[in-house]
């Protein structure tokens, strides 16, 4: 028979867990939020920087070079800043999923051995 009690702390497990995960979540999403402010700025100021460099060129191949330089570092930063916005999401995931485990621990039969 089903207690009164037992429905209570099962309701009382699902607000917990979901109460988790939204700070979980809210954590994350501000971390992934300011990772992206911080590429953006970065970004704008790399390219404030190249636009005078370029300003200040005299000859064809200068302009080239500092070209080429900056669209290799352009390049770097992306790639660098793109892998650490997609640890954050992975982490992310983890972070948000990893107080529904034990709910579906409770559901989840156990593998016969």
């Amino acid at each position: 028979m089903i207690k009164v009690e037992d429905i209570q702390q099962y309701g009382k497990e699902h607000l917990d867990t979901v109460v988790a995960s939204a700070a979980s979540v809210q954590n994350g999403l501000q971390a992934i939020a300011s990772a992206y402010g911080d590429y953006t700025k970065k970004s704008f100021e790399d390219t404030k920087s190249f636009v005078e460099k370029l300003s200040g060129v005299k000859s064809l191949d200068k302009a080239l070079e500092v070209q080429t330089e900056f669209a290799k570092s352009a390049y770097e930063t992306f790639i660098a800043e793109s892998q650490k916005i997609a640890g954050l999401y992975t982490d992310l995931a983890k972070t948000t999923y990893k107080p529904l485990e034990g709910l579906v621990a409770k559901f989840t039969p156990a593998a016969a051995a």
